[in-house]
């Protein structure tokens, strides 16, 4: 008989409705079924002839491991959730671009909800997602309802809070202080000779991170003019969104026309105002100065380019997904905070 009649004869001949078995896929890879396991779960864990012969035989038969069998064994599912507030700002999407690309390499399927900064949807996401026993939970901001909070701890899981900083998290801990950016803005743009700045953004909505983002520079502008009165503008309604940043920029002079400076709390309004104030004839910075947060990708190919700060998005996912996969490797480890800071950078905008 060939080799060629021999892998034949291995082959495993079924019907079309019938499921393709661990043990067939070792029969036609010519290896046991443990081996099959192993080159699934972590290659490094095979030679490589039997992770190709193991490859071969599962794209040959479309074998599909049985994940929920495995669970049942290891207690494990293979799996981590991300709760996003939304998929459409590049920062976030960076920050799971971080996160799955430390969980694949390591074998792990990531789900991902978005809650669209709202609490109550939020804390359905947690109740599905752990419906479906995930071995961790990755989510953004540190604030949270009683009852999604109360579930998270009663899961029993880890847990790795990102985009904030907080003295009582859940669990893990993966940011930086909104406060502590927004105060440095504020002393930048005073450093740098504005003295009747206002702050712009969302307060409407459930973003905490924002209220932070406010409170750091009224804190800051208290401190530094303490004869100013503070200025803030919320879009209510209008959410987040470059429209809403023009709203912002018109806003701001016909409310506070003294204004010298707009402290936007995202690179989105700020991109808005720069627009509209370029529509209305006004030259930034000289009639009025932009700043931002997040240094989108196109906040610096802006004219002017965005004076912003620039957050360490895809970092925090890559440590998020590092700090799951070792407390899930050691249940019983310590929590972790890393506190990955953030960076003002300076441009024509301001």
């Amino acid at each position: 008989m060939t080799d060629t009649e021999e892998v034949r004869a291995a082959r495993p001949t079924r019907r079309a409705t019938q499921t393709v078995t661990l043990d067939e896929v070792a029969a036609l890879a010519g290896v046991s079924p443990s081996t099959v396991s192993r080159a699934l779960r972590n290659a490094e864990q095979v030679s490589e002839a039997a992770y190709e012969a193991v490859m071969r035989a599962v794209a040959e038969t479309n074998y599909v491991p049985n994940r929920a069998a495995s669970h049942l064994a290891s207690n494990r599912s293979g799996t981590v959730a991300a709760i996003m507030p939304a998929m459409s700002y590049s920062v976030f999407a960076d920050t799971v671009h971080g996160l799955e690309e430390v969980l694949a390499a390591a074998g792990v399927q990531l789900f991902i909800g978005a809650t669209g900064y709202d609490a109550v949807r939020e804390e359905q996401t947690i109740r599905a997602f752990l419906g479906r026993r995930p071995d961790g939970i990755v989510m953004v901001g540190a604030t949270h309802t009683a009852a999604a909070r109360e579930m998270l701890l009663r899961a029993r899981i880890p847990v790795v809070e990102t985009w904030d900083w907080t003295a009582d998290p859940i669990d893990s801990l993966v940011g930086f202080s909104n406060g502590a950016a927004f105060t440095a803005m504020a002393e930048f743009v005073v450093s740098a000779g504005y003295r009747h700045p206002t702050f712009a953004g969302w307060l409407t909505g459930a973003d905490s991170r924002a209220h932070e983002r406010r409170d750091g520079f009224t804190d800051a502008l208290r401190r530094l003019l303490p004869d100013e009165p503070i200025r803030v503008l919320d879009t209510g309604a209008r959410g987040i969104s470059a429209d809403a940043g023009g709203w912002l920029l018109d806003e701001a002079l016909a409310r506070f026309p003294e204004t010298d400076v707009l402290v936007c709390a995202s690179d989105v309004f700020a991109t808005g105002a720069l627009l509209r104030a370029q529509a209305r004839g006004l030259t930034v910075p000289a009639d009025i100065a932009v700043t931002g947060f997040g240094d989108f990708e196109l906040s610096g190919l802006l004219h002017p380019a965005l004076t912003t700060i620039q957050t360490p998005n895809d970092s925090i996912g890559r440590r998020a997904g590092e700090i799951i996969l070792e407390r899930i490797a050691a249940p019983d480890s310590d929590s972790v905070r890393a506190d990955l800071g953030f960076t003002l950078v300076p441009r024509e905008s301001a």
